[in-house]
């Protein structure tokens, strides 16, 4: 994208707007073609770019595994296979180190978290301006402003994403934590834990903090890592519309910030998957 057409204000506005889909007060069922239009559609909005890029990302994942599972040999593996391979072992590891419990559920619950977290976390190392320019030439072919096109490719920087999946680990722990200790169980620990029977109101209180903080630090924690990575991007992007010797240093720090990145995009995934195994682990255990 040509940031020289933005100020660097709205160049960094643009691209960090979803593509917005809702009910307008004025426009009615509509695309949003400002990022205050985006903001008056309300919470029953669509980020339709999010949901574009998880489920591809997330359809992706599946039929890779399965082409590895429908050719794997007991012989010589190749590449492909080796790296499953070694995925599968490496959550088994995990999955072994954390959960303590009888659920066949938790395996395949993590490594789809982890792989899925991971492809999504990916996407920010593709250049910050590659597929908005494409989504922008592809409005203008269809008569849009360019300018009013956004397309963000970076799922986990939408805190609607982190937080959906923060939530389905959430009523995942609660409805493991009721099956196997009973409403009576669940409902005591939160009542009669850390101080007795005695100290039931700050028990609730101290209890239900803790309940409710975990699907928010969940969510928050990856989102506000790719997001604050995603607007570094950016800000350095910027650099390349200020001058040659700008640029350079730009496509210095640009590679730099890539590589040290990609150990964030691990971490995040691996921090996000450990976290549903220990929840997890939490529901099925007794105080």
């Amino acid at each position: 994208m040509a940031s020289n057409t933005l100020t660097s204000g709205e160049y960094i506005r643009h691209h960090l707007t979803n593509w917005t889909y809702g009910l307008h007060p004025e426009h009615g069922w509509s695309f949003a073609h400002t990022a205050d239009e985006a903001r008056e559609m309300g919470f029953y909005a669509i980020h339709v770019d999010s949901m574009f890029w998880s489920i591809a990302l997330g359809v992706f994942f599946l039929w890779l595994f399965r082409k590895v599972a429908k050719v794997a040999t007991s012989g010589i593996p190749g590449g492909l296979q080796n790296f499953a391979e070694w995925i599968v072992e490496f959550i088994e590891t995990s999955v072994r180190g954390s959960f303590n419990g009888h659920n066949a559920l938790v395996a395949p619950l993590a490594f789809t978290i982890f792989a899925w977290v991971f492809l999504m976390n990916l996407m920010d190392l593709v250049p910050v301006d590659w597929l908005p320019m494409a989504a922008q030439q592809v409005g203008a072919a269809l008569g849009a402003d360019p300018h009013h096109v956004y397309f963000k490719v970076v799922p986990t920087t939408d805190p609607n994403v982190t937080f959906g999946m923060a939530l389905a680990v959430f009523w995942l722990m609660l409805f493991y934590s009721v099956k196997n200790k009973g409403a009576g169980g669940f409902l005591g620990e939160l009542a009669f834990q850390p101080f007795g029977k005695w100290g039931m109101p700050v028990n609730l209180l101290l209890e239900g903090v803790s309940l409710i903080s975990k699907p928010v630090s969940l969510a928050l924690r990856l989102f506000g890592n790719m997001y604050a990575g995603e607007t570094i991007f950016i800000l350095i992007a910027l650099m390349f519309s200020a001058g040659w010797a700008m640029g350079v240093f730009g496509g210095i720090l640009q590679l730099g910030w890539a590589i040290f990145h990609i150990l964030i995009i691990t971490l995040q995934a691996f921090i996000f998957m450990t976290l549903t195994i220990v929840y997890m682990d939490m529901a099925h255990s007794e105080h």
